[in-house]
């Protein structure tokens, strides 16, 4: 049996009404949510990353899909249905969102070349649905940057219609990480097509290349994204952080009418980068003052 067959097979067994759609375990929903990143709280794939994120107080996390390499697919321990279980349970048991899946392994991949990139979407798409996961994070990467290859569009722009219409079918919404600025991903998104890739916005992009961070959340717009990487490169805590005002931020969200979450990437201290529970313990705070308060 192919693991996208066992997947559709095993996607309820076991589970129970565990598998309620999260959301509806009772927590009262705000409007911006706080999440973390299982890969940058160094427990990629562990059931324990939603212990981790339950202590340092944020409301979800993301979770990766595994390694991909060279291999066909991704490495991915959520293809098996105790595995999933598993997670569905520490969720609710601790009261912990599961907000998107991550296909990080397409930062150092390129999806407009690999042969089986259909597959490794199919694969997360699968697991989106049996976990009731609505998000799922696709950066384009080093190989897949379209302003130091931008003879890649015309391919994946193509690939990307045919990820659309698996994202339509499943009910899902796959992010896009581009390298473009937001007037240009707003038009590549057009150019895409479609409804369920829409921008997966990340802070440190638009503020390491100098742009203005709220115009270009406006440029955008709410109906362009799914969801926001709220952080910017290492170097300082978000509180610390002089060129992002994280309040104004905030208005600028507000006066789009967006909602949704608020994922924190990076913005470790860079005198002690491997204090996860400092580093992100503090930035998790930080993003409840200004956006839950």
């Amino acid at each position: 049996m192919n693991r996208r067959k066992f997947i559709s097979k095993t996607a309820y067994l076991g589970v129970g009404t565990a598998i309620t759609p999260i959301l509806a375990w009772g927590r009262k929903t705000p409007k911006y949510k706080i999440a973390l990143i299982d890969l940058m709280l160094l427990k990629r794939q562990k059931v324990s990353a939603l212990d981790l994120t339950e202590e340092l107080g944020a409301d979800g996390v993301e979770v990766d899909m595994g390694g991909l390499g060279n291999r066909e697919t991704f490495d991915s321990k959520l293809a098996h249905g105790s595995v999933r279980k598993a997670y569905l349970e520490k969720a609710k048991t601790l009261n912990i969102e599961l907000c998107s899946l991550a296909m990080t392994g397409f930062y150092a991949q390129s999806l407009a070349t690999r042969p089986t990139y259909k597959r490794m979407v199919q694969d997360c798409i699968d697991t989106m649905v049996a976990m009731k996961i609505k998000i799922a994070f696709l950066p384009l990467g080093v190989q897949g940057d379209l302003i130091q290859y931008p003879e890649l569009r015309p391919q994946l722009v193509k690939r990307l219609k045919v990820i659309g219409e698996m994202a339509k079918k499943a009910e899902v919404t796959i992010g896009l990480e581009t390298a473009l600025d937001a007037t240009e991903e707003k038009e590549f998104l057009k150019e895409v097509g479609s409804a369920h890739i829409k921008s997966y916005f990340n802070f440190s992009n638009a503020l390491k290349n100098g742009r203005d961070l709220c115009q270009e959340l406006r440029i955008l717009g709410k109906e362009h994204i799914c969801q926001i990487h709220c952080t910017d490169d290492d170097g300082v805590l978000l509180k610390y952080n002089t060129r992002l005002d994280m309040q104004k931020v905030k208005e600028t969200l507000d006066a789009l009418g967006w909602s949704g979450w608020l994922v924190i990437e990076r913005s470790r201290d860079a005198k002690n980068p491997g204090d996860v529970k400092g580093n992100f313990g503090n930035n998790t705070r930080y993003m409840k003052k200004i956006f839950q308060a």
